[in-house]
C-alpha cells in the first residue's frame, strides 16, 4: 500500500520521498528481527486463537496509522502494523502446510501467500484510488475495517488447530544453522531485495519513465498484481508436480530476464517504452510470486515438524530483504536527486522538474 501512497504521504507530512520509503525499511526491519521471536513466545498457542489476535492488532495499528500527526508518529503505527504481521503471517503459512499435508502442501502454501497477492490485485491499486478521492489517511482506516472482518471471519469459518511439536530453543538455533536452510534463506533474502529496490518506488519509475500518473499507476499495480496471483497459482501447483527446486530455478531465470528489460526499456524510443515496461513488469509480477511459494514448500521439506520455525525464519528473510531492498531504493533516489541537482547548478538552465 505504501508504495502506491509514497508521493502524497511524503508531500502530507512534508519529507522527501526517500525519507517516506523507510517506511518499508523500519517495517520490514521490526518484522524481521521480531518473526522468529513471536514464533518462540506464541508457540504453544492455539493457531487460530493467535491468527485472530494478530489480525485484530493489525487492525488497530492502522487505525494509529490513520490518526497519527506526524511522521514519527507513522513509524510507530507501522511498528506495530510490523509486529502483528510477523505474528500473523508464519503462522498461517504453517496452519496451511498442516491442513494441506505432504501430498497438497504446495497448494495449500499458495493458497496463503494468493492473500498477499490478491492485496497486490485490490489493495494497492484501491488504496490509491481511496488516496486521491480521500487522503491517504482514509486507506489505512479502510484496511482497518478489513482486518476486523477477517477476524471475524476467521472466528466463524475456520476450524482450531492445536499447536504442532513446540522445539526447543536448541532445535530452533541448530535448524537456523544448518547449511542448506541458510542457503535457502539467503535465496528469499537476494530475492526480496531485488524486487523491493524498485517496487517501493514504482510509482515514481513508471511515471519518469513511461509518464504514467496516477490513474494510469491504478491499471499498472492491478494488471502486476493479476500476473503475481497467476504466478503464485501456478508454483504452487509446478510444486506439487516437478518439485520446489526446478520451479524456483525456471522463476528466478524469469525474473532476471525481468530486470533486464526494465533496465533497458528507458533507452527505447518512446513509443515503444511503455510496451517494454508494461511486458516487463507482467513477467516480474509471474516469475518472482511464484518463486516465493516454491521457496516455502522448500523449507517446510528441510524439516516438516519444525515448519512454523523454518517458515518464521523464512519471514524474517523476506521482510530483511525487503528492508534492504527499500533501503538500496531510498539511496539510489537520493544520489539520482542529489546528481539533477549538481547539474543544474553547474549549468544556466531553468531548474529541471524532477519527480525523483
Amino acid at each position: 500500500m505504501i508504495a502506491g501512497l509514497l508521493p502524497d504521504l511524503a508531500r502530507d507530512l512534508n519529507v522527501g520521498v526517500p525519507a517516506a520509503g523507510h517506511l518499508v525499511t523500519v517495517f520490514s526491519c521490526a518484522y524481521a528481527i521480531s518473526a522468529p521471536v513471536i514464533a518462540v513466545l506464541t508457540a504453544s498457542f492455539e493457531r487460530r486463537s493467535l491468527l485472530i489476535m494478530a489480525m485484530l492488532c493489525f487492525g488497530l495499528g492502522n487505525v494509529l496509522a490513520g490518526m497519527t500527526p506526524n511522521y514519527i508518529g507513522l513509524l510507530a503505527a507501522r511498528l506495530l502494523l510490523a509486529l502483528s504481521a510477523a505474528g500473523f503471517m508464519p503462522a498461517a503459512s504453517g496452519y496451511a502446510a498442516a491442513l494441506g499435508g505432504q501430498g497438497r502442501r504446495g497448494r495449500a502454501l499458495s493458497m496463503v501467500t494468493n492473500g498477499l497477492t490478491l492485496a497486490i490485485i485490490a489493495g494497492v491499486p484501491l488504496g490509491v484510488l481511496v488516496g486521491e478521492g480521500f487522503g491517504w489517511r482514509a486507506t489505512f482506516f479502510s484496511v482497518a475495517g478489513l482486518a476486523v472482518l477477517s477476524a471475524i471471519g476467521m472466528l466463524t469459518r475456520m476450524p482450531g488447530q492445536r499447536p504442532g511439536i513446540i522445539p526447543t530453543l536448541g532445535e530452533r538455533f541448530a535448524l537456523a544453522k544448518r547449511p542448506d536452510m541458510l542457503t535457502l534463506l539467503a535465496t528469499s533474502l537476494l530475492t526480496v531485495a531485488s524486487t523491493f529496490s524498485l517496487y517501493t518506488y514504482l510509482s515514481v519509475f513508471v511515471a519518469e519513465v513511461a509518464g504514467i500518473g496516477p490513474r494510469g499507476l491504478i491499471m499498472v499495480l492491478l494488471a502486476f498484481g493479476l500476473a503475481s496471483a497467476i504466478g503464485t497459482w501456478l508454483g504452487g501447483t509446478m510444486t506439487d508436480k516437478w518439485g520446489a527446486s526446478h520451479t524456483v530455478t525456471i522463476g528466478c531465470g524469469l525474473t532476471l530476464l525481468a530486470y533486464f528489460v526494465l533496465s533497458f526499456a528507458p533507452a527505447l524510443p518512446a513509443k515503444e517504452v511503455t510496451c517494454a515496461l508494461l511486458a516487463a513488469l507482467l513477467l516480474w509480477g509471474f516469475a518472482s510470486w511464484g518463486t516465493m511459494t516454491a521457496q516455502q514448500a522448500r523449507l517446510v521439506a528441510l524439516a516438516p515438524p519444525l515448519a512454523s520455525v523454518s517458515l518464521s525464519l523464512n519471514s524474517s528473510a523476506i521482510y530483511l530483504g525487503s528492508a534492504t531492498g527499500a533501503a538500496v531504493g531510498a539511496t539510489v533516489v537520493a544520489q539520482a536527486q542529489l546528481c539533477v541537482l549538481v547539474g543544474w547548478r553547474r549549468s544556466s538552465a531553468s531548474p529541471p522538474s524532477c519527480r525523483c
